[in-house]
């Protein structure tokens, strides 16, 4: 591909949605309730949003991307063999029929459940935030790392735990890094410990950096200052048009018009970084399954970077 330097780089950023609202379940998951939040992912049909969100991958064919809330869900059948629901998996064959290849270059695992339901079986479940590269990329990968934070919220005896996940990418003579992660939603407090935890650790560092991830704070909220404070600038308010919401459609994703309505997922840059462009996938109505499904409860952020030439 000749000299990397000349070229730009993509990033995409997209919660992928759990597939039910789960906060029923916590702290105490009853059996029916168990049934309750398993109906509902099931009737989110991730296998089939992969579908879409991968059409909205191949439209914009980034380099790196990404993702929150991939859910690698195991329902365990009594005299049945298992039946294994793993995000990345279905995801990354989603794209191979498209003719695009992309590998995990880092994961890192958050939260995990399990409790019986109400039919006799038992639901096994963990969350994850992945980066995908392109797989012709694999090679540039120097390093990465993989990281629960310090900071979780608990909510009674279950600990949410969260993290998140980095690569250093050489691109042409230049090394950038890439963070991805998912901040928590329920309490304010936690997610600007944890917010803190990144910008003190791997974001603290004088190479290019880029960090994606759904932040669950608006533009103008402490969570979002603490990252401008900082010298980060948001890809979207530099060169996106209209009002970017990437936030939330109902948990049934059967809402007939749209229901994003905030901003609180993110490209932010710092240290010899240039934005060419910014867009969001999954946001239209024609980016729906055929059964009227949206993609996910968020819209997706696309960027195309360019890095400064070295003095």
């Amino acid at each position: 591909m000749g000299n990397r330097n000349n070229f730009p780089v993509s990033f995409l950023t997209w919660n992928i949605y759990i597939g039910a609202d789960v906060s029923p379940l916590i702290p105490n998951p009853t059996p029916e309730v168990v049934t309750e939040v398993l109906r509902q992912f099931l009737a989110t049909n991730f296998p089939l949003r992969a579908q879409a969100i991968a059409n909205e991958i191949e439209s914009v064919q980034p380099d790196i991307i990404g993702l929150q809330e991939v859910e690698r869900l195991v329902l365990q059948i009594p005299e049945f063999s298992d039946v294994i629901y793993d995000f990345v998996t279905i995801l990354l064959n989603a794209l191979k029929e498209r003719g695009l290849h992309y590998e995990v270059a880092a994961q890192n695992d958050n939260f995990a459940a399990q409790a019986p339901d109400s039919n006799g079986n038992t639901i096994s479940s963990i969350d994850r935030d992945v980066i995908l590269i392109r797989k012709e990329l694999t090679p540039n990968v120097i390093n990465k790392r993989e990281v629960n934070f310090i900071n979780n919220l608990s909510v009674g005896p279950f600990v949410i735990t969260r993290g998140w996940s980095s690569i250093d990418v050489k691109w042409g003579k230049r090394i950038f890094r890439l963070i991805n992660t998912h901040l928590e939603p329920l309490d304010e407090e936690t997610r600007n410990l944890q917010a803190q935890e990144i910008l003190d650790g791997p974001a603290n560092t004088t190479i290019p950096v880029i960090i994606t991830g759904d932040m669950n704070g608006v533009p103008g909220s402490r969570t979002y200052g603490l990252f401008i404070r900082r010298g980060f600038r948001d890809v979207w308010s530099e060169v996106g048009e209209g009002l970017g919401f990437t936030s939330n459609q109902d948990p049934d994703l059967l809402n007939n018009l749209s229901e994003l309505s905030s901003r609180i997922d993110y490209i932010f840059f710092k240290n010899g970084w240039n934005p060419l462009v910014a867009d969001l996938v999954g946001e239209e109505q024609s980016n729906r399954t055929p059964t009227g499904l949206w993609p996910s409860d968020h819209a997706g952020v696309f960027a195309t970077l360019k890095l400064d030439k070295l003095q």
